[in-house]
């Protein structure tokens, strides 16, 4: 059964400027480059059947390209960080993306997403790193020039069931071009 998600990638020369943050922190797994993402809508495990079916529905989003903006570094998990990531600032049209994309899942079935969409691209997971770590990580690191980048699709990827940081395949992508 694949596991999969719907998203949107980073541009290479968008990548390379987030991977040039990674190091200096105990306790990351940075991400590769090649798997930075923004994640719109996690689908989980999937039968084949089921997979075709949203596959094939997900050509049904109709929308116009959109302007993405990169900006600053932050942590997930408050007191127990468990992510860096890289911020994404919430505009109109990614978030009506996003619910677009959140109500087809649900017509087909699938449970509500029980999380509040916060778009972010994560650069490195954490296990047992020190609060203090990440903050004095983040106050050295966590402000660069913002990147901006058009998404002109949006992609259906899959991954191993593992802990997460890929190695993520396309499966699909969709064009916005509304």
């Amino acid at each position: 059964m694949p596991r999969l998600f719907t998203g949107l990638e980073i541009p290479p020369e968008i990548g390379q400027t987030l991977s040039s943050l990674r190091g200096g922190l105990p306790g990351a797994r940075w991400i590769d480059p090649e798997n930075y993402h923004v994640t719109l809508r996690f689908i989980g495990d999937i039968d084949g059947v089921s997979a075709n079916e949203i596959a094939s529905m997900l050509f049904r989003v109709n929308r116009k390209p959109f302007e993405v903006a990169v900006q600053g570094l932050s942590s997930f998990g408050g007191k127990k960080p468990r992510a860096v990531v890289a911020n994404i600032a919430p505009s109109r049209p990614l978030i009506e993306l996003q619910a677009e994309l959140e109500r087809m899942m649900q017509r087909i079935g699938l449970d509500p997403e029980g999380r509040k969409f916060t778009p972010h691209v994560t650069l490195a997971r954490l296990r047992d790193a020190d609060a203090r770590d990440v903050a004095d990580y983040l106050s050295v690191r966590g402000y660069f020039p913002t990147r901006v980048f058009t998404a002109s699709r949006f992609v259906l990827f899959s991954s191993r069931a593992s802990t997460g940081g890929g190695p993520y395949v396309v499966e699909d992508s969709y064009a916005l071009s509304a």
